[in-house]
């Protein structure tokens, strides 16, 4: 390293920050195949980049202009920690929560920005639950110390060195892991750490830095033979599914549920919001085989949402050669099961009863254990969109597998998402095969309501106002706009017992003549609030 400062900009502001994320979005962008197909580790799912892609993406895409760069960061943490997808994604986030936490300057110099990689690398390996030699951790930590070392001569020195030293960092991952020296690749996490930073370095220079470019093609194309030749992994060595959530909690209740989720699988990350206020939101990550375990975990130490469930590998399970989950259903008993609701609206029980799904006459241990016994066999999924249910629903089902029953509850933020979950059940398909259907078709359904506040009138989706006013109609016109503006294929509208039939009735005509490709449904509900609620898939 010379003693001489290097030239290019040598602060890193807000605008910096931009251009570095745009890079960085087009660098990953042009390389996302070649990252992915490093994949082997912890799953050979093939999406790190893909995953570290997206989580950019939400973090400065669309992000709030003229933001001072302390802002800008916390903006795009936050925004990370709510879309952050698989391993890669929520160590990412946590990197940029990390970075955040550091740069409370407008701008920021050489040493700035060796203390935010430090302190980014810090709060990425303190999330993992089992920090593993010759994976992204590595090559942060690699890169944070170089970029100390190197801080004396400015910013440009620190970002180069840093991105020197990831890439050899990237290069020595196949001696530290042995998964990687047995697919003959490199760690795809750490590459794309190291590229990110050399997108840094073009953004101060103006210049291109090839170290882990060179090293990705090199590698493509000396080992792209050896990767076919050598049986790759397919998920996680004993794990078959990834789990991932939100979480609404605090910080002993969390530490507490990485406790639990280390017992039933592995890669356990989980990372949180700055801790402004007692309750705080998580993005919990964990490879299992029990999916309902280690969501019933979460939902026993807070308020879960967002559930995401993918299954490694669809091809061939490692349990005794049968499903994915271990557990053999074979015969026309062990297929059926119960799918029952526990919902805040109890107006809606002869409609989902009259579609077979029982549902608890009160929120009660008694009344949820007899939800799940009707089914008339040994299986259940209990769908829960009143959070108050949730103890009841836990006593309920703590009794039914003491009885024999295997239980999976899926806790919803509606009667819609339970709607939308309920109406792609197949009592053919594998539990755990269903159970993740049903969950995936829940977190994919978005809620309007339209209701009543005093005189004022309010539209929400999702729980949040979105519009006020004074016209149910023009609330509900506007909702349904909005949800089919985002890519609705399917809306569910059920009205209230205060809404009229002329405000349904425009509101159908609209969807049908404004957006002829969603399909809609009309169900019969009666709820006295809202006034109207629309499910959008």
């Amino acid at each position: 390293m010379s003693d001489i400062p290097e030239h290019g900009r040598q602060v890193l502001d807000a605008d910096a920050m931009r251009q570095w994320a745009a890079r960085g979005i087009e660098t990953l962008t042009r390389h996302r195949r070649g990252v992915d197909e490093l994949n082997v580790f912890p799953v050979a799912d093939s999406d790190t980049a893909t995953n570290m892609l997206a989580t950019l993406q939400a973090a400065f895409q669309g992000a709030t202009p003229g933001l001072t760069l302390p802002a800008l960061m916390d903006e795009a943490a936050s925004r990370a920690l709510l879309a952050a997808r698989g391993n890669s994604g929520v160590i990412l986030a946590q990197m940029l929560r990390g970075l955040a936490d550091a740069w409370t300057a407008a701008g920021i110099d050489s040493r700035g920005f060796a203390a935010g990689l430090r302190s980014a690398t810090d709060a990425a390996t303190a999330a993992v639950a089992v920090p593993t030699a010759g994976t992204i951790l590595t090559v942060a930590e690699t890169a944070a110390s170089a970029a100390a070392k190197a801080a004396p001569f400015g910013l440009v020195s620190a970002a180069r060195a840093a991105a020197e030293a990831a890439a050899d960092a990237v290069a020595a991952t196949p001696g530290q892991l042995p998964a990687l020296a047995r697919a003959g690749v490199v760690d795809a996490g750490g590459m794309a750490l190291a590229l990110l930073l050399e997108a840094l370095v073009e953004t101060l220079t103006g210049s291109v830095s090839t170290g882990a470019l060179d090293l990705l093609e090199r590698h493509r194309n000396r080992s792209g033979a050896q990767v076919e030749e050598v049986p790759r992994e397919t998920g996680s060595e004993a794990f078959d599914y990834e789990v991932q959530y939100l979480l609404e909690s605090d910080a002993e209740r969390a530490s507490e549920l990485r406790h639990r989720l280390i017992e039933l699988g592995d890669s356990v990350v989980i990372i949180g919001s700055r801790a402004a206020k007692s309750v705080t939101t998580f993005n919990v990550h964990v490879h299992v085989n029990d999916i309902g375990a280690a969501i019933e975990a979460g939902i026993e130490r807070g308020r879960v949402h967002r559930i995401s469930v993918t299954r490694f590998d669809d091809a061939y399970s490692r349990h005794h050669g049968g499903p994915a989950s271990g557990h053999e259903e074979a015969g026309p008993f062990t297929l059926q099961r119960a799918v029952a609701a526990v919902t805040s609206l109890p107006q809606l029980r002869g409609l989902l009863e009259s579609e077979g799904c029982p549902v608890a006459a009160t929120a009660s241990p008694d009344d949820v254990l007899a939800a799940i016994r009707a089914g008339g066999g040994p299986n259940a999924v209990v769908l829960v969109d009143d959070p108050a249910a949730l103890d009841a629903v836990r006593e309920a089902v703590g009794a039914a597998r003491r009885d024999g029953y295997r239980v999976a509850v899926i806790p919803t933020g509606s009667i819609m998402q339970s709607l939308a979950a309920f109406a792609v059940h197949d009592a053919e398909r594998p539990f755990d095969d269903d159970v993740i259907a049903m969950a995936e078709a829940a977190a994919s359904c978005r809620t309007g309501e339209v209701r009543f506040d005093g005189g004022t009138v309010l539209g929400l989706v999702d729980g949040d106002v979105i519009h006020t006013g004074t016209d149910p109609a023009v609330a509900a016109l506007d909702l349904v706009d909005r949800l089919c503006s985002a890519g609705a294929e399917l809306v569910t509208v059920l009205a209230g017992s205060g809404s009229d039939a002329e405000t349904v009735t425009a509101l159908s005509d609209h969807v049908r003549r404004a957006w002829p490709l969603v399909e809609l449904q009309q169900l019969p509900a009666g709820q006295d609030e809202p006034l109207i609620l629309i499910g959008a898939e």
